[in-house]
């Protein structure tokens, strides 16, 4: 039996939930004891009468809730009041993004925690299963951001996507042809934008071009072609991952200078550190900037915003892994699943993961179960 515990989200702006009521009820009816704090899903339609209903407790706190609990389910990344609580020892399934954030991997690592990371998971297609819903949902709220941000009372160039008779479609440059700029630049496409993909992996851009519309093409990325097509997009979406690792940085604060007054970037990539230059995180509540004339977009919880879809999708694919780690051990599923083991990013004081080791300088020791 495993004591899991919930607590609410503290990130600004956050309204998912790490654990919906039907997870409740699946984990109770396994023998598991679930603990859900007071208010924990109430951003995305989850009262804690539905959490009672099927079994859970409800703990007023997020000190009961830290403090009891074998394994915290969770969304975004511990904030710093949460990583106080941690106990050594204790499994944490979330979000973490260590290599975005050196405090928070120092943090862990002191509490002595066993950091199991929803964006390390892999599976046997080569794919990141527990980050994909979300990257899906990310990449297609930047484009209904960037167009909403393109208008001009909001600062920008006054351009509609999708133009109309007579007039222009918008142009929309999607930096990277994974998940977030597949779905970013099919959102884009079927509003009737000008759409240009660009990537560095010949055998991804040949299968986009066979079944992307006709209005969106790929373009071999390399800054000279990064350059060109910044003077010609209203709409930039940043879409790059290196799984684990830092954001590599695609677009300078000179760049900048090529694009129009009044354009849009949405840097995607801004919760792996950003792959523009002068990318910095925001939030829902004050989620743009203006640097050059240009409107940034950076928001680090995108999905945050429609959080019930968010948190269906996400716990969906993440409720699996949860019962399979509740009635196992971080180690004794490390041992018998490679692709588990690629979650583990801390280690009851060890770093685990070669990436966020090499983002911020630090010893790694690999996983050894």
């Amino acid at each position: 039996m495993t004591i899991v515990g919930v607590p609410t989200e503290v990130k600004k702006d956050e309204y998912r939930v790490g654990l919906r009521p039907v997870g409740a009820e699946i984990l109770t009816k396994d023998g598991h004891d679930v603990y859900i704090q007071a208010g924990a899903g109430m951003g995305c339609g989850y009262d804690d009468a539905m959490y009672e209903a099927v079994g859970a407790t409800i703990l007023p706190t997020a000190e009961d809730i830290w403090a009891v609990a074998d394994m915290i389910v969770k969304v975004k990344e511990p904030q710093p009041q949460e990583v106080a609580l941690i106990k050594n020892g204790q499994t944490v399934f979330t979000y973490f993004h260590f290599a975005a954030d050196k405090d928070l991997t120092l943090g862990c690592l002191e509490r002595g925690c066993i950091s199991v990371a929803y964006e390390t998971l892999t599976d046997d297609h080569g794919t990141l299963p527990l980050l994909t819903p979300m990257s899906e949902i990310a990449g297609k709220l930047s484009i209904q951001e960037g167009a909403k941000y393109l208008e001009r009372p909001q600062g920008g160039r006054g351009i509609l996507l999708g133009g109309v008779p007579g007039v222009d479609v918008g142009r929309v440059l999607v930096l990277g042809g994974g998940v977030v700029g597949t779905c970013a630049a099919r959102v884009a496409a079927g509003m009737g934008a000008d759409v240009v993909i660009m990537d560095i992996n010949i055998d991804r851009m040949r299968h986009l071009d066979e079944w992307m519309p006709s209005n969106c093409r790929t373009i071999f990325s390399d800054p000279e072609a990064i350059r060109e097509h910044l003077a010609w997009a209203d709409l930039v979406i940043g879409a790059v991952l290196i799984p684990g690792a830092k954001a590599p940085s695609l677009v300078s604060e000179t760049d900048l200078d090529y694009m129009n007054p009044g354009s849009v970037i949405v840097d995607v990539a801004i919760d792996q550190g950003g792959c523009v230059e002068t990318a910095k995180v925001t939030t829902h509540s004050d989620p743009i900037y203006t640097v050059k004339d240009v409107v940034h977009y950076c928001v680090g919880n995108m999905p945050g915003a429609v959080a019930r879809t968010s948190t269906q999708a996400l716990t969906n694919a993440t409720m699996p892994w949860v019962r399979k780690l509740a009635s196992s051990s971080a180690d004794k599923l490390a041992s018998v699943d490679h692709h588990f083991a690629n979650a583990i990013n801390t280690n009851r004081g060890t770093l685990t993961n070669l990436p966020v080791a090499e983002a911020h300088d630090l010893p790694f020791e690999p996983l050894t179960v």
